[in-house]
């Protein structure tokens, strides 16, 4: 077998297997580098996402929701179940069955599209060379007339809580505990530290959540950033805005950490401490110092709106350059990576990719927010309308949050949509569907909506841009 390859991919996350796997279907020969390995010491494909991100939490964010609905919210239903238990061990090893199962499927399709996995850590060098150290020290260097670089991106550690085995985690630490700690510490309010403070909480962790700005969830559109921390603080989460941590010690099997806010120095103690607080790009022994691909200022690849590098034929995607640090992201840099090389005419959108927090209720958005539209100094109008007063939230017994639409006020295009509420995730495509072809607040208007449906909030919610809501009453527009 020729050493020599049309496409290179380093990286089998959801950015590198994707655009291996599209390479290889547009007749390219392709190999595909990846240095992770299971618990089990073999190869394992997914990267961050499929093996301690995305899936493994959210196989756990599930089974405690569930949990959580028969402890809390089944009564209401009339059905009676007393005496509802967790098997915390049981719950971690159906996650680890998903993950397995996921990453073995990638394996699979790598074999059915003809994908060469080659195992190991991969470094560019120079002349679209990329050297391949196996796990055994052995080194090959594999040409490629074309480079893509997935490497993805690690939790950013930080000094005043350095991690220590059991006691202080990151967050795939913190999809290994096997029991539930009685006091949970999480540094970092984002997307990370919520859905997995909310898993130990529902399980019934006393759980308090440091988050060092100042204001909760700062890149959401802030209506459905209060709403959320309102939801979630009634559930049980301690949500503590502005708190800076400045220090951790080890006092047994207790973490004492340390951390300033409005009212000065505080401590607060904890069992287990989990510590999300970004990822940072992976770059580390990725590129010898000849191979002449640059990073910029934050330590990202630098890249152009086709994720092309400084040097010719050397492509970045995913959490390894600019952009929001999302898998469906990396997938879709990946596809269109993959078509320009393969010579076909490739764009992406990135005015309309969507973000999901899995928390109960989920919180999702895609497209700019109130607080951006008013910053750029744009004339707009919003629509807003809450759950409850829908049907089906009301028979799901899950009235909470709301649907936000904000249009530009001279031509009534969609700018963004935000969604909090049971399967906000599943419903933000609606709107994504909607900006991707340019719609207005006034074509879901006049579209017809299934009754009783979630969906029926978004097509109010678009009526009300407008001030015609149908089942609430509509608060007066701005002249």
């Amino acid at each position: 077998m020729s050493d020599k390859y049309d496409v290179v991919v380093i990286g089998a996350g959801p950015g590198g297997y994707v655009a291996a796997i599209r390479a290889a279907q547009l007749g390219l020969k392709t190999a595909c580098v990846e240095k992770w390995l299971n618990k089990e010491g073999k190869p394992s494909y997914g990267g961050t996402c499929l093996n301690v991100g995305c899936i493994p939490s959210k196989a756990l964010l599930e089974a405690s929701h569930k949990y959580a609905e028969t402890k809390h919210d089944f009564a209401d239903l009339g059905i009676e179940i007393s005496d509802v238990k967790m098997d915390v061990k049981k719950m971690v090893a159906r996650k680890n069955t998903i993950v397995g199962q996921l990453t073995q499927g990638i394996g699979g399709l790598f074999k059915a599209n003809g994908v060469t996995p080659l195992h190991g850590t991969g470094k560019v060098l120079s002349g679209k060379k990329v050297e391949v150290t196996g796990h055994d020290g052995s080194v090959q260097v594999v040409e490629a007339e074309n480079i893509i670089i997935a490497s993805g991106s690690v939790p950013v550690e930080i000094p005043p809580t350095p991690l220590t085995e059991g006691l202080i985690v990151d967050s795939t630490g913190a999809l290994d505990f096997e029991e539930v700690p009685a006091r949970l510490g999480v540094i970092g309010g984002g997307v990370i530290g919520l859905e997995l403070g909310s898993v130990w909480q529902r399980l019934g962790s006393e759980v308090t959540v440091l988050e060092a700005q100042d204001s909760f969830l700062a890149t959401t559109d802030q209506e459905i950033a209060k709403a959320a921390k309102k939801i979630l603080t009634k559930q049980g989460l301690n949500i503590e805005i502005g708190a800076r941590v400045t220090g951790s010690e080890i006092n047994g099997n207790e973490v004492v950490v340390t951390y300033a806010d409005a009212k000065g120095e505080q401590q607060k103690t904890f069992d287990k401490l989990i510590v999300c607080v970004g990822r940072r790009p992976y770059t580390e022994a990725l590129l010898a110092n000849d191979s002449g691909v640059n990073l910029d200022e934050r330590g990202f690849i630098y890249v152009d709106d086709h994720c092309r590098t400084s040097v010719p034929g050397v492509f970045a995607i995913g959490d390894v350059v600019r952009g929001p640090m999302l898998a469906h992201k990396a997938s879709e840099e990946g596809v269109m990576v993959a078509d320009i090389i393969a010579g076909h005419k490739a764009e992406m959108n990135y005015d309309v990719i969507p973000g999901v927090i899995y928390t109960f209720p989920e919180i999702a958005s895609v497209g700019k927010t109130e607080e951006e539209v008013k910053a750029e100094g744009t004339e707009y109008e919003t629509g807003t309308f809450p759950f409850q007063a829908i049907g089906r939230a009301m028979t799901n017994g899950c009235t909470d949050g709301m649907v936000k639409i904000i249009t530009e006020k001279a031509s009534d295009r969609i700018l963004g949509m935000h969604i909090i509420g049971q399967n906000a995730g599943e419903m933000i495509h609606q709107g994504v569907i909607a900006m991707e072809f340019g719609s207005s607040a006034e074509d879901l208007a006049l579209m017809c909506f299934a009754h009783p449906t979630l969906s029926e909030a978004v097509h109010e919610a678009a009526l009300a841009v407008d001030g015609h809501a149908i089942h609430m009453p509509n608060r007066k527009k701005r002249k």
